[in-house]
C-alpha cells in the first residue's frame, strides 16, 4: 500500500489552492486522493476504480442529457465537480434539451442519480470545487447536515474520505456471515467423516471419542485459517498443505500428531527435544510456534483418515476455499452449533447474528464510545489537542472489561472486541494525523486494546475452545487493519502473545468474582441459556434453587439475573441481557423482579418481544427480549416496541413498559364479588375415543341412530376461532339400556377404559372405573361465554363467543350466564391491553389467564347510564358477526380482514368503556395501562 504522510498532502494542497478546472484537471486531482486513500496505481492508472464522465441513458419523453464527472462503483460514490471559485450551494445555467435552467450541483448530482439503474444508485453524493469538499450520505436523509471538509484541512481530515474507498459495512458483515456459514459446512463435512471413523473403535468411551473429535477440529481449522491468513507463511508456500498433500490417507493421524507437537514446541527448544522435525523433516521446520495451549499435548485420539476425509481437508477445506475472511464472531456459533447442536439444544444454548449483538451491546456501552470519539472530531480542531484526546480515548478502550457469563462460543466477547479495535484505529489515524510513520515499531507501540480484557464462563469445554480460537482469529484480522491504517510492515502474530481469559464452568456455581473481580469489571452481557422453568432439568432446577430459596418456578435464565444483580452491587457495572420474553410476561414477573426491584435494581433500556434469529444453518427462531440494567438511574431510557419503534422514557417496569415497578400477581377471586368467577372446559383424557371427527360422527349415527342422542358438538380454542367443527360422545345421562344397545359405543368405551388403565398417573388410573364420563367435567348447565386460552398477537381483542349449554367446552375459559355488559368490557380495548401487558406468551402469543389477567383486572364503577351503553355497543359487537356468519372468528378478526362494521362496533365500545373509567376517548394504550395501573394499586392496598 502506498505510504503518505502530511508533506505530500500539504504540497497537494498548496498546489491546487484556489485553483482548477472541472473538465480539464478532475482526474489529477482525485487520482491523487485516491492514491492518498491506498487505492493501487495500477488500478488508477486503468480507470477500473473509479469511472471518469460516465454517459447517463436517458429515461423516455425526456430531453436531459449528459454524463457524471466521477462515479466510484464498488462504493457508490457520484462525484459532481465545479471549477475552483464556484459556490457549491447556489444554482448555475445548465443546458436542458432545447433551454436552460437554473439548478444547484447538489440537484444536478441527484439528477444524474436518478438515471442510474437501480444497482447502481449512489449512496454518497459528492460535490466538489478543487477548494471543498461536500460530502451527502443518502443512505440516511439528503436534509442531514453534510460533512464539509477545506483543501487546507486535508492532512488532518482526509480519514472522512475512507468511504470513497471502503465498501458498505452492511455489505461486508453479509460476505462474513455468507463465507462463514460456508466454513461452517466444512467443518460438518469433516466431523462426519471423523464420526464415521470413530464407529470403528468400540474400545473407546463416548466422550474421549467426542472430545477427540472436537479437539481434531479445532486444530484442523486454525491450521486451515493460519495458512489462509499467512500465519504460517507467504500464502503461495501452502506450508499445511504441501506437508500433507503427499501423505497416505492412513498415516495422516500419525503426521498429524507430530504437526501438533511441534506448533507446541519453541523454535529454540525443537532440537533440543527431537532433532527428526528439524534436518530429517524439512517441511515441518518451516511451521512456527503457536502457543496459547490450543496445541498442547492432552490425551486426544487421531485415528488414520480415509480417502474421503484426507480429499475433504485438504481438496475442499484447503486448496478450495479462503478461511481468512470469515467473520469470528459469526463462524465460533456456526462451528460450535454444527458440531454440538444436541448440546446446543438442551442447554438452551443460542447463537446469534451480528446485528442482534448490536442491539445489546450498542446502547450498553458502543454508542457512548462512538459518541465521544465523534465529540473529539467535532470539538477539537488543533492537531496537537486531538492526537492527546485520541491517546486518551485510546488509553479509556484499553482499560474497559468486559464479562460474558453465558459466552458459549463467543460471539458477544469476539464482536465487542472487534468494535472496539474499530473503534481504536479510528483513535490512531486521529494520533496519525494523516501522516505515516516510517518506523512504526512493533504491534504493542500501537495497539493497546487486548483480548486480556474480555473474560467469560462457559459449561462446555468445546465451546470453551471454540471461544478462544474465534477470539485468535479476530486479534489476527483487526492486527492485519491496523497494519494497513499505518502502512507498516507485517507484525508477527505468532505466537500467540496474549491470554483468553475464558473459564470453564457452571456460572450458576462460580463465584462471578473468581473470574473477574466485580471491581474491576466495567460492563456483563450476553444470552444466557434459553430453558422455561418446565423444561429445566433436575441438575438445572438445583443450580437455581441454590441461589435462593426465594427463586422458585422461573425460568433458567433468571439465575443470570439474580446473579448478576449480587454481582454487581456497590458498582457501577451495566448489564445487558438476551432472554425469553417470558421472564417479562405471565407469573415470571413477580416471582423473579420481585427480588430485584428488592435489591433497587434499575432497568436502563429494553427491547420488547422479537423473533432472535441466529446465522446457523439450522435457524432457531426464539421470541425474545433484551434488558440492559444496573444500579445507575439514567436519564436516556428508552424501550423499543414490538415493531421496532423507539420511545424515550423516564421509567421502565419489569413489563418492559413505562410505567411504575408495581407488580401484578395472580387472584383466586376478582376484586369484586358481583363480577362472575370463570370456570375451566372440560377435559375427556380419554384416549381420543370419546371425541369425533365430523365424518366420524356420521358414520356411528349410520351405524348406531340412538347415538345422535347423545353426540354433542365439542369446542376448544381452535373449534372456537376457526369454525371447525368436532364432536364428543356426553353419556353421563346415558342409561345402561341405551349403551348396551350401541355395541359401537361400547367398543369405544373399552378402550377409553384400556387407556386410562395403561396411563402412568395414579387419578387417571381410578378413572378407567368411569370411562363413560370426561375426567374433568365442569360443563356448564346455561349458557356461557367462551374465551379461548391462546390468540395470536395479530388480534387487537381477543374473540370470545356465547355458547349455548348443550356445546360441551374443551380446555378454554367460561362464565357461565355471561351478561353483554361483562361480554362488552372484556371486548374492549382496555380490557385486551391490560391482558396484552400482563398475560404469558406462548412464543409470541397471547396466554389468557383467570388468575393473573380476568381476576386482578380493575373493574369500573360504571353509572346506569354507562352500563346500559355498554350493553348497547356489546350487542352491536354480536349483531356485527352476525352479518358475517360464514366467517370464522379468526377471519373477522384478523386486522386485514376485520370487516367495517365490525370495526365501527368496536371503537363504539371502545368509547363507552373509556368513559365508564373517566378516560378521554383518544387515549393511548400507554396511558389506558397507566391508568389500570393506579387502580391496581389502590384495590390491591
Amino acid at each position: 500500500m502506498t505510504r503518505v504522510n502530511k508533506k505530500e498532502i500539504q504540497n497537494f494542497v498548496e498546489a491546487w489552492s484556489n485553483q482548477g478546472h472541472e473538465v480539464a484537471d478532475k482526474v489529477t486531482y482525485w487520482n491523487t486522493i485516491l492514491r492518498f486513500l491506498g487505492v493501487p496505481q495500477e488500478q488508477i492508472d486503468n480507470h477500473s476504480f473509479i469511472d471518469y464522465e460516465k454517459p447517463i441513458k436517458l429515461k423516455q419523453n425526456e430531453h436531459f442529457n449528459g454524463s457524471i464527472d466521477a462515479y466510484i462503483p464498488s462504493t457508490h460514490v457520484l462525484i459532481e465537480q465545479k471549477s475552483s471559485g464556484v459556490d457549491l450551494s447556489k444554482p448555475e445555467t445548465r443546458p436542458n434539451g432545447g433551454h436552460t435552467e437554473k439548478i444547484t450541483p447538489f440537484e444536478q448530482a441527484r439528477r444524474y442519480d436518478y438515471h442510474l439503474s437501480a444497482n447502481e444508485r449512489a449512496y454518497y453524493y459528492v460535490l466538489c470545487n478543487f477548494d471543498q469538499i461536500i460530502i451527502y450520505d443518502i443512505r440516511e436523509n439528503v436534509d442531514t447536515k453534510p460533512v464539509v471538509i477545506n483543501l487546507k484541512d486535508l492532512a488532518n481530515d482526509l480519514y472522512l474520505l475512507d468511504f470513497l474507498v471502503k465498501k458498505d459495512e452492511t455489505k461486508r458483515i453479509q460476505k462474513e456471515q455468507k463465507i462463514s456459514v460456508a466454513a461452517g459446512g466444512l467443518v460438518s463435512k469433516i466431523y462426519d467423516e471423523l464420526a464415521k471413523i470413530f464407529d470403528n473403535y468400540k474400545q473407546l468411551d463416548d466422550d474421549k471419542v467426542k472430545h477427540s473429535i472436537n479437539s481434531l477440529c479445532v486444530r484442523l481449522v486454525f491450521c486451515l485459517y493460519a495458512e489462509d491468513a499467512e500465519l504460517f507463511g507467504p500464502k503461495e508456500d501452502e506450508v499445511f498443505y504441501n506437508y500433507l498433500k503427499d501423505v497416505e490417507p492412513n498415516q495422516i493421524g500419525l503426521k498429524l500428531k507430530e504437526l501438533f507437537k511441534v506448533l507446541n514446541t519453541k523454535i529454540e527448544d525443537r532440537n533440543k527435544v527431537d532433532a527428526f522435525w528439524t534436518a530429517e523433516h524439512p517441511k515441518l521446520a518451516k511451521f512456527p510456534y503457536v502457543n496459547g495451549g490450543l496445541f498442547a499435548e492432552e490425551d486426544i485420539f487421531i485415528p488414520p483418515f480415509t480417502q474421503e476425509l484426507k480429499d475433504i481437508v485438504l481438496n475442499d477445506a484447503s486448496k478450495g476455499f479462503n478461511w481468512s475472511d470469515i467473520s469470528p464472531t459469526v463462524f465460533g456459533a456456526v462451528f460450535e452449533s454444527t458440531l454440538n447442536p444436541d448440546t446446543r439444544r438442551q442447554g438452551g444454548m443460542h447463537y446469534t447474528s451480528v446485528e442482534n449483538i448490536h442491539k445489546v451491546i450498542d446502547p450498553l456501552f458502543l454508542d457512548d464510545l462512538k459518541q465521544e470519539l465523534e465529540d473529539i472530531k467535532e470539538k477539537y480542531k488543533n492537531p496537537k489537542t486531538i492526537k492527546t484526546k485520541a491517546i486518551e480515548f485510546q488509553r479509556k478502550l484499553s482499560q474497559l472489561t468486559f464479562f460474558d457469563p453465558a459466552c458459549g462460543s463467543g460471539n458477544f466477547l469476539t464482536e465487542t472486541f472487534l468494535s472496539l479495535r474499530r473503534l481504536e484505529n479510528e483513535a490512531i489515524r486521529l494520533e496519525l494525523g494523516g501522516e505515516s510513520v516510517l518506523d512504526v515499531g512493533q504491534a504493542d507501540d500501537w495497539i493497546k486494546v487486548s483480548i486480556k480484557q474480555f473474560y467469560g464462563i462457559e459449561i462446555n469445554d468445546f465451546a470453551v475452545s471454540v471461544a478462544k480460537t474465534a477470539m485468535w482469529i479476530a486479534e489476527d484480522q483487526m492486527m492485519k487493519e491496523t497494519q494497513d491504517l499505518l502502512y507498516a510492515p507485517d507484525w508477527d502474530f505468532l505466537p500467540l502473545k496474549t491470554y483468553v481469559n475464558i473459564h470453564e464452568g457452571n456460572a450458576l456455581q462460580m463465584d462471578w468474582n473468581s473470574v473477574l473481580p466485580n471491581y474491576a469489571c466495567h460492563y456483563v452481557m450476553g444470552n444466557p441459556p434459553f430453558v422455561g422453568t418446565r423444561n429445566e432439568s433436575k441438575e438445572q432446577k438445583n443450580d437455581i434453587k441454590e441461589l435462593s430459596k426465594a427463586l422458585k418456578n422461573v425460568d433458567y435464565v433468571a439465575g443470570w439475573y439474580y446473579k448478576a444483580t449480587k454481582y454487581m452491587k456497590g458498582t457501577q457495572i451495566r448489564t445487558g441481557f438476551v432472554s425469553t420474553n417470558s421472564i417479562t410476561e405471565g407469573v415470571q414477573v413477580p416471582l423473579l423482579w420481585k427480588i430485584l426491584l428488592e435489591d433497587k435494581i434499575i432497568i436502563n433500556f429494553a427491547y420488547r418481544t422479537f423473533v432472535w434469529d441466529n446465522d446457523t444453518k439450522n435457524k432457531a427462531h426464539v421470541h425474545c427480549v433484551i434488558i440492559g440494567f444496573s444500579y445507575i438511574n439514567n436519564t436516556n431510557k428508552f424501550i423499543v416496541n414490538e415493531e421496532g419503534e423507539v420511545h424515550h422514557v423516564t421509567s421502565i417496569s419489569p413489563y418492559l413498559l413505562p410505567t411504575n415497578n408495581l407488580l401484578v400477581s395472580p387472584r383466586k377471586k376478582p376484586f369484586y364479588s358481583q363480577i362472575p368467577l370463570t370456570v375451566l372446559g372440560n377435559m375427556s383424557k380419554d384416549g381420543g375415543y370419546l371425541t369425533l371427527k365430523p365424518s366420524e360422527k356420521d358414520e356411528l349415527i349410520a351405524k348406531e341412530p340412538l347415538s345422535e342422542k347423545y353426540i354433542r358438538q365439542y369446542c376448544g380454542s381452535s373449534e372456537l376461532l376457526n369454525n371447525r367443527k368436532r364432536y364428543c360422545l356426553w353419556l353421563k345421562d346415558c342409561s345402561p339400556n341405551d349403551l348396551q344397545k350401541m355395541p359401537l359405543v361400547i367398543d369405544r368405551i373399552k378402550k377409553v377404559r384400556e387407556m386410562r388403565l395403561n396411563s402412568k398417573k395414579k387419578a387417571t388410573q381410578e378413572w378407567a372405573e368411569y370411562p363413560t364420563l370426561f375426567v374433568e367435567d365442569r360443563q356448564p348447565d346455561t349458557g356461557y361465554l367462551q374465551i379461548p386460552i391462546t390468540s395470536s398477537k395479530r388480534r387487537k381483542y381477543i374473540p370470545m363467543k356465547f355458547q349455548d349449554k348443550d356445546v360441551i367446552a374443551n380446555l378454554t375459559l367460561l362464565i357461565p350466564n355471561c351478561s353483554l355488559y361483562i361480554f362488552g368490557l372484556l371486548e374492549s380495548s382496555v380490557h385486551n391491553d391490560w391482558m396484552r401487558t400482563i398475560a404469558g406468551r406462548m412464543k409470541s402469543d397471547y396466554r389468557y389467564s383467570s388468575q393473573l389477567v380476568y381476576n386482578t383486572f380493575p373493574w369500573p364503577i360504571s353509572t346506569d347510564k354507562q352500563r346500559k351503553r355498554i350493553e348497547e355497543t356489546a350487542q352491536a359487537i354480536l349483531d356485527a358477526r352476525a352479518n358475517h356468519h360464514d366467517s370464522s372468528l379468526a377471519t373477522l378478526y384478523n386486522p386485514v380482514t376485520m370487516p367495517a362494521d365490525l370495526r365501527k362496533a368496536h371503537k363504539a365500545n371502545d368509547k363507552a368503556v373509556l368513559q365508564a373509567y373517566g378516560l378521554p376517548t383518544d387515549s393511548s394504550d400507554s396511558d389506558i395501562v397507566a391508568h389500570l395501573f393506579k387502580m391496581y394499586e389502590k384495590l390491591t392496598k
